[in-house]
């Protein structure tokens, strides 16, 4: 079946769902392009949330889909591919919080969204890479630990005066850029400036002229004045940042930025999906009640 059939029926049958499909910035072009919202994944489910549908089609990867049901506890969430998982978000367990509250207490915990619903549960506060500045230096304490990942907190840990103690988690695909990768990439292009995602290595950032979320990467290229940006994360989102500026050039710094479960889903599978509205996520009530409070202080911690 083609693209452009497989698209028709994803919308018909969306339609007749009620549904509305997320798809993550970092999913396969035409799966974004099917999609009624793309964006990073706690944007999507805090959209989703906000509408009157009945089910929610997550095209990404597990815990992004666990975000969903925790804010929308009222709707169906599907996940196409089951085992799309995150590698980072699996670095972690819930009984690995509660060992690290053991060994440093009344130290506050302020974990990555791009964490488990249980891990979630067992933190003080969550925070994303746009926020986690923000929200660590809220929490009003000298020091904090940041999980799962080693290179937020790093980074973290630069914009603060605060101890940031961490986890050794890390996000595989932005793991693997290197400093030499960029340094040949700007040798390249000398124009172009160079914005890298915060799950890079601390060596990576230090080259970069902007570090921002992905939702911050887009508005960057976007408003940059230069025709070339050499961007550090996912490939998925050059196209987002070509259809929102046809006229520019994005460089990705290595051919190894790639996440291999973020480029499972297929139009084929989105379609699956909502024909079965098998591959529900659930989250136990239990669970979700102190998940969505580390969330809920997120967002508290970001108005103020």
């Amino acid at each position: 079946m083609s693209d452009a059939k497989l698209h028709r029926d994803i919308r018909a049958l969306a339609r007749e769902r009620r549904a509305v499909i997320l798809a993550h910035n970092y999913q396969r072009a035409e799966v974004q392009d099917v999609a009624d919202i793309t964006g990073d994944s706690l944007g999507l489910s805090m959209e989703a949330a906000r509408t009157e549908a009945e089910v929610i089609v997550f095209c990404g990867v597990h815990f992004m889909a666990e975000s969903a049901a925790i804010l929308s506890p009222d709707k169906t969430v599907v996940l196409p591919r089951m085992d799309a998982g995150c590698p980072m978000a699996d670095m972690i367990t819930a009984d690995d919080v509660r060992t690290v509250r053991e060994a440093h207490p009344g130290v506050p915990i302020v974990t990555y969204v791009n964490s488990s619903a249980e891990v979630k549960a067992e933190s003080d506060i969550c925070c994303t890479s746009a926020n986690a500045v923000k929200v660590t230096r809220s929490v009003g304490a000298p020091t904090v630990y940041l999980t799962p990942d080693q290179n937020l907190a790093q980074w973290v840990a630069r914009n603060t005066d605060q101890t940031v103690l961490y986890w050794d988690g890390y996000c595989p695909t932005h793991h693997r850029l290197r400093a030499d990768d960029v340094l040949r990439t700007r040798e390249a292009h000398p124009d172009a400036p160079f914005v890298a995602h915060p799950e890079c290595r601390p060596e990576v950032l230090d080259l970069a002229d902007e570090i921002r979320s992905t939702s911050g990467i887009i508005a960057f290229c976007r408003e940059a004045a230069a025709q070339a940006v050499i961007v550090g994360t996912e490939t998925g989102l050059f196209h987002r940042l070509y259809k929102d500026s046809p006229d520019k050039t994005f460089v990705a710094p290595s051919d190894t930025l790639i996440c291999p479960n973020m480029k499972l889903t297929s139009l084929e599978d989105v379609l699956e999906s909502l024909e079965t509205l098998d591959n529900v996520v659930t989250v136990p009530e239990v669970v979700r009640t102190r998940a969505v409070t580390t969330l809920e202080k997120m967002l508290r911690a970001g108005r103020d």
